[in-house]
């Protein structure tokens, strides 16, 4: 039988909260942390709203040293980690450096420090023709500095799928701990809100231009034109459910089951894969659609691919056979950082039993779903679902249930 592999320790890095139980205050309230971009003068580009981490200073959280050799999504990601493990009650020089993994997500993070590369190679000309080999490598930086910070030597790994990148890196996490490594740092953060990681975005079509922070971004919605994108993310701790009762950690709840799937190419006549996705998520879980409480919708807020998500969850669960919630209204996509972030709100949905709910959004008919808006809904939450796609055809369910 496999291990089972739970979660004991949670750092958040969101726009509407900085660390857990910030952001699960605000999320709970309807806070939202999307509005004007600060970060860069947005004024001459078609989308200039984002969702922003706030008050967070790098100075403040990780040694000096480290800032230069880092942009702020790896900043970010080593606060994280750092909050996570303490989360988790685990100091890593107390523990074999072999029995320690690193494995995250990454997308459109590292532009920042691309760019930065970029400006060095058109100031100074062949000097810094290693700027594009830098930016190539900067994907692996995210799990490199925090197995390098922390002493990490066991499997250490970089998954690169879009938003759907956090559930991807989360079950390559659960893999690592079944094969015997008894702890991995695993989840993502995304932090992209600069000039080029702007553009690369509007390259994909699908960030809403609505300037005004409560219309912009309406998943599920007759009004729905687009995503607000978002910096910020969660890192997870994963461990070997037997290992952490030993050492008495407390459990959020358990990773029980993962599937991916790979969309067709357009006009081929095949049907979307998230719905077989979701199937073969459940079945990995030994779940029955009725021990699922709450679905967290990728919410993508474009029509076509709403219609889909709504059609793969009704085909599933029955019409407005299950809560369905979009707390990334509040934060924006978070590319490689929003599906962690939605493990993380899933665990202290079944840790609370309340389930947060989805702003902003009027909820069209057609879609047949019982989103949650308005306000919170408290309930019993045994299992979750959490749904991510990514640009491409990517598509990851994940299973988490109470331990």
């Amino acid at each position: 039988m496999s291990a089972q592999v739970v979660v004991t320790g949670l750092g958040v890095a969101a726009p509407n909260g900085l660390g857990t139980d910030d952001y699960w205050k605000g999320t709970l309230a309807g806070r939202s942390g999307i509005g004007p971009i600060t970060r860069f003068d947005p004024s001459g580009y078609p989308a200039r709203l984002a969702g922003e981490v706030p008050g967070f200073t790098a100075h403040d959280h990780i040694p000096g040293r480290l800032i230069p050799q880092t942009d702020r999504m790896t900043q970010l990601a080593l606060a994280a980690a750092d909050w996570a493990l303490d989360d988790a009650g685990v100091r890593p020089g107390e523990l074999p450096a072999f029995d320690m993994g690193v494995v995250t997500a990454s997308s459109s993070g590292g532009f920042e420090f691309g760019q930065g590369e970029l400006q060095k190679l058109w100031g100074q000309g062949s000097e810094y023709v290693s700027a594009y080999q830098s930016f190539a490598w900067f994907y692996a930086v995210n799990s490199g500095q925090i197995s390098i910070r922390n002493g990490m030597k066991g499997p250490s790994g970089v998954v690169v799928s879009d938003q759907a990148g956090g559930l991807d890196a989360l079950a390559q996490a659960r893999r690592q701990i079944r094969k015997g490594t008894p702890l991995v740092v695993s989840g993502g953060m995304d932090a992209s809100v600069c000039p080029w990681g702007w553009v690369a975005q509007l390259a994909s079509g699908r960030l809403s231009t609505c300037d005004d922070p409560e219309r912009a971004y309406l998943p599920f919605d007759a009004e729905a034109q687009g995503h607000v994108p978002g910096e910020g993310g969660a890192i997870l701790i994963l461990e070997d459910g037997a290992a952490a009762r030993r050492r008495g950690a407390r459990v959020y709840g358990e990773i029980a089951g993962y599937a991916a799937t790979f969309d067709a190419a357009p006009n081929t006549g095949r049907e979307p894969g998230l719905r077989k996705a979701i199937e073969l998520a459940l079945a990995d879980a030994g779940a029955q659609p009725s021990d699922i409480g709450v679905v967290f919708a990728d919410a993508a807020a474009v029509p076509e691919l709403d219609r889909a998500e709504a059609e793969a969850i009704g085909a599933v669960f029955g019409p407005r056979g299950v809560p369905v919630t979009a707390p990334k209204t509040m934060t924006g996509r978070l590319y490689s950082g929003a599906a962690a972030l939605d493990v993380a709100t899933a665990l202290l949905a079944v840790r609370d039993g309340v389930v947060p709910p989805t702003g902003n959004v009027d909820p069209a008919p057609g879609h047949h779903l019982d989103l949650v808006t308005s306000e919170a809904r408290s309930l019993p939450v045994r299992g979750a679902l959490v749904l991510a796609r990514g640009y491409g055809g990517f598509n990851s369910a994940l299973v988490v249930l109470a331990a």
